[in-house]
């Protein structure tokens, strides 16, 4: 007899002879509490259950009472049809915080980045690199003036300023749909354009071999697709929009080499002639830039090219450089110095390179501008550009971008 069967018996036995109660009620007695006992295991499961489920609806209930983004209203400016024409941003006094009930993690920045120019933006952990794209995007409302070709981003409308810049993040983001949907969610573009698109970041043969084509489904963030297949998407997408502003946030962090340089090289022709702004976790991705942004405790220390920054040795930017080992330490000196020669050199005609020209017409750093050298005072008389960077140079970050604005127009 099982060792169950055997106490419930004793127990209907003693309370029979004991307490003087029929063997029948202690039975029954016995049976409903083992039924409640199973009754309120599965109440205590249901109760934790609910619980459970019960987060979601506080989540959504919190939601609700966000405050909304910044609504259209009649203070908001219509934004001409081809902005940004140039891609010309500058910023004076920007403070910046993720809420209004938190401390500012930008302050006192103040800077003018010139049209076509490729920028890296460096600095620790908590600088404030991203959060800098945070307050171009207008994830939270910035405080001071930031304008893009002369309009102030708080003046025009959410909508305008998003669709007008460009953005390829660290973590590639992709949605439930077709690739198609993935790469032009509004239906702008035609059948060619996508499949160019492609070619240019070398999917077109990877996705015509797919049975639905463009029409392929993708799982929830792209799972069926790699890391890199995911980021070059996110790059085709960026090419496929022709924005005269494109921002990089370590596009190449998580992808293996062969995928990093189709990247690099990728953004180097296809974006010519946009302003780029690089974060870089990695320093030799903006080595050759045109100039590096040095950011610190969310203030802006240092705005100069690399190879010149590179000179300083009490910079914080060499000194970021001088912590890295020996070999990486010579491969990204001797680039930044291939960068600068290049863009220093001068034209079988004579004349500087446009490059150079924007590099010495529009102030350098923020903290401190540097004295041109006697023979590029020259080469500037020759080109008759000295006027305007006599101006430039005793102007505020607005007054530069009008100047820059006149001279490129």
């Amino acid at each position: 007899m099982p060792a169950k069967d055997t106490m419930f018996y004793l127990v209907i036995l003693h309370a029979n002879v004991l307490l003087g109660v029929s063997a029948g009620v202690v039975g029954l007695a016995l049976t409903y509490a083992k039924v409640l006992t199973g009754g309120f295991q599965w109440c205590v499961r249901q109760s934790a259950e609910v619980e459970s489920l019960m987060t979601s609806v506080e989540r959504v209930q919190e939601y609700t009472r966000l405050d909304q983004e910044t609504q259209p209203n009649d203070q908001t400016v219509d934004v001409p049809k081809d902005w940004p024409k140039y891609g010309i941003i500058t910023a004076e006094g920007l403070y910046y915080a993720h809420h209004n009930t938190l401390p500012y993690v930008l302050r006192k920045m103040n800077f003018c980045i010139r049209a076509q120019e490729k920028v890296g933006v460096v600095g620790r952990t908590g600088a404030g690199k991203s959060s800098m794209i945070a307050a171009l995007f207008r994830l939270a409302e910035p405080e001071g003036n930031v304008r893009i070709d002369a309009i102030p981003i708080t003046a025009i409308s959410l909508n305008d300023l998003r669709s007008n810049m460009s953005i390829i993040p660290q973590d590639p983001v992709l949605f439930s749909g077709s690739i198609r949907r993935n790469l032009d969610p509004f239906n702008q573009y035609d059948d060619s354009g996508l499949w160019n698109a492609l070619q240019e970041v070398q999917l077109k043969e990877t996705v015509s071999e797919l049975p639905d084509g463009l029409d392929t489904k993708l799982t929830e963030g792209g799972s069926n697709f790699s890391v890199g297949q995911r980021q070059l998407v996110c790059l085709a997408r960026a090419i496929l929009k022709h924005d005269k502003i494109l921002i990089i946030d370590e596009a190449t962090a998580n992808v293996d080499h062969s995928t990093d340089a189709l990247i690099q090289e990728t953004i180097r022709t296809k974006f010519k002639c946009c302003t780029v702004l690089t974060i870089a976790h990695r320093l030799n991705t903006i080595m050759d830039s045109d100039r590096v942004m040095v950011l610190d405790e969310g203030k802006l220390v240092e705005f100069e090219e690399p190879y010149l920054l590179l000179q300083n040795k009490d910079s914080l930017f060499s000194n970021m450089v001088e912590h890295t080992s020996q070999h990486l330490r010579t491969n990204l000196y001797e680039t930044a110095r291939q960068a600068y020669n290049s863009r220093h050199e001068r034209n079988g005609d004579g004349e500087l390179d446009t490059c150079r020209k924007w590099s010495n017409a529009e102030a350098t750093t923020v903290e401190q501008e540097r004295e041109l050298e006697p023979q590029q005072q020259e080469a500037d008389n020759e080109d008759g550009f000295d006027d305007v960077l006599a101006m430039v140079r005793g102007s505020s970050s607005l007054e530069k971008e009008k100047l820059l604005l006149e001279s490129t127009a």
